[in-house]
């Protein structure tokens, strides 16, 4: 028995038909590129730290913010990365499948590459032991070059970059 009777199978294809696909070519822009503020970049100095409470791959924000403060350090910021909580997953070196550092499907390795780069590049990334520890996570898995902390660093951290006048981004998703 087919899955579909004749009128659902009416009703897709109208319903695929109604609009052209595809509905704009290939290359076709879609959104202007004026850009609103100048490309500022850190004055001598100035630094930037960015605080991140969330589960890699669960959402786009931890990801994003990998990504938004290794832009900072190209800026010229001195550029910290700071992984607190689930974040402290993201800081794991064993991540793939069947084995480390395979790619287990696309996008799977982005947040460690993102984070090597970021390392590479001359950022600093601090790394939770507590929230490594609530998720069974040990030192010698975190990515080569990764600094575990304390857990009350996390706040003595902000205060710490907020008396240097350093811009703060702190993500969390739930």
């Amino acid at each position: 028995m087919p899955a579909f009777d004749d009128e659902i199978l009416a009703n897709m294809q109208k319903s695929v038909s109604e609009i052209p696909h595809p509905s704009q070519a290939k290359g076709t822009n879609l959104y202007g590129s004026t850009k609103l503020f100048p490309d500022y970049q850190a004055s001598e100095g100035q630094a930037w730290l960015t605080l991140v409470h969330g589960i890699p791959h669960e959402s786009s924000v931890s990801f994003v913010a990998v990504l938004q403060t290794t832009r900072a350090l190209r800026k010229g910021f001195d550029a910290t990365l700071y992984f607190y909580g689930p974040g402290a997953l993201a800081c794991a070196d064993t991540r793939g499948f069947p084995t480390t550092g395979d790619v287990a499907f696309p996008g799977n390795q982005n947040m460690n590459d993102a984070i090597k780069t970021f390392i590479k590049e001359g950022g600093t990334v601090l790394c939770c032991r507590f929230g490594m520890a609530l998720h069974g996570q040990r030192e010698e898995d975190l990515i080569e070059g990764v600094i575990p902390c304390h857990p009350l660093d996390v706040q003595d951290a902000v205060i710490h970059f907020a008396n240097k006048g350093a811009i703060i981004n702190s993500v969390y998703n739930l």
